[in-house]
């Protein structure tokens, strides 16, 4: 078979894959929003989505599943509160087959119908945010340096039916606070080579953090520098996946283009 766009079901390996990994952000935080909410929040630095990040997960999902032109097979997600609602809104989108809200200025995924065997979710530490208060304020963080997370309570925020309890972690524990910037960035694209590697006929969707974002444009392009990643920005990475006979592969590095870009802002390395 020839080299595909990674339109497959799924199902099969095609001899070559054009394998495709979307890397996002999630939407609009709360605490961005009601400043104020931290201060009684039992877990301040753990916010939910506005009203508004969850309009744009949905919307953005939906315009994946108009645009993108390939379906995605997977979808990992940070365990922070606020990617794991964003990917529930935008998995929503991709696999809706009917809504029955009757509001038409209903945005969201509420009574949004979905086909749960489209996409497979499962839950990612290595896409965590950045582990230092670079991203998370010191007023906010845990006095210990101790972030825990209930996998139970984290997956019932997920669409019911899509997660996938047999896949396991590339990384099986968050990463450890006060990781240097460095460490975070370096994080960011091992893990999306490690999954990537792990499925390597499979399109996936990462639902991650702004650094995750930057930090996956930034081992694409040369000489730029990632000035904004915006809600619910993405980038597009593209890499050819050869398979032999006996189930192994070989692959190319993942490549990015401006055009696969949204909601991300780049300038001029010597600009910065």
């Amino acid at each position: 078979m020839g080299l595909t766009d990674g339109d497959g079901d799924g199902s099969s390996k095609p001899l070559q894959f054009r394998q495709n990994v979307v890397v996002m952000r999630h939407g609009d935080r709360l605490d961005n929003v009601v400043p104020l909410w931290a201060a009684s929040a039992p877990r301040p630095w753990d916010p939910p989505l506005a009203d508004d990040g969850r309009v744009r997960a949905f919307s953005t999902g939906d315009k994946l599943r108009k645009q993108l032109g390939f379906p995605i097979h997977r979808v990992f997600v940070s365990p922070f509160l606020r990617c794991l609602q964003t990917a529930a809104g935008v998995v929503s989108a991709l696999s809706a087959v009917d809504k029955k809200s009757d509001d038409p200025y209903d945005l969201a995924s509420n009574g949004v119908v979905i086909d749960p065997s489209k996409i497979k979710v499962s839950m990612e530490y290595g896409l965590s945010e950045m582990m230092n208060s670079l991203a998370i304020r010191s007023n906010v963080a845990p006095k210990d340096g101790v972030f825990s997370f209930d996998i139970t309570q984290c997956k019932s925020v997920l669409p019911a039916g899509t997660i996938d309890n047999a896949a396991e972690m590339i990384y099986k524990e968050l990463p450890k606070w006060q990781e240097t910037l460095e460490g975070a960035r370096a994080r960011y694209i091992q893990v999306i080579k490690n999954l990537a590697d792990k499925y390597p006929s499979e399109n996936l969707l990462l639902v991650t953090h702004g650094e995750g974002v930057g930090s996956a444009v930034s081992s694409c392009f040369d000489d730029v520098v990632v000035a904004e990643v915006e809600y619910c920005a993405y980038s597009i990475l593209k890499r050819s996946v050869v398979f032999s006979e006996n189930t192994s592969f070989t692959a190319e590095g993942f490549v990015g283009s401006l055009k696969d870009l949204d909601g991300v802002q780049l300038m001029k390395a010597q600009e910065a």
